[in-house]
């Protein structure tokens, strides 16, 4: 199978990945497990008083959101970089012998 084969079809298959969810649960409100923790706390416990309160909270949900993000794109950039190194050092390896 051809390489512009294969991307189309995982193409394809991320596009679909992502449409069919937001399609059929359209009504639904999609929370982090943060609140799903909280909740489940206070129906076990209702008397329960967190250790500790949070050193800084962010202004707004967006930065928030922006700080999350800029968290997973550098351990994305460090999974990477380390895949890189492993697979760069096998084809070293494979080409010397």
């Amino acid at each position: 199978m051809k390489l512009w084969v294969k991307n189309t079809i995982l193409a394809v298959v991320l596009v679909l990945i992502i449409a069919v969810p937001l399609l059929f649960m359209s009504g639904s409100e999609f929370g982090g497990s943060d609140d799903e923790a909280a909740s489940a706390i206070s129906e076990i416990d209702s008397s329960y008083e967190p250790w500790f309160e949070s050193l800084w909270e962010p202004p707004s949900g967006e930065i928030e959101s922006l700080l999350f993000c800029v968290q997973a794109a550098i351990g994305a950039g460090i999974v990477g970089f380390a895949l890189g190194r492993v697979t760069s050092k096998k084809n070293k390896e494979n080409t010397e012998q």
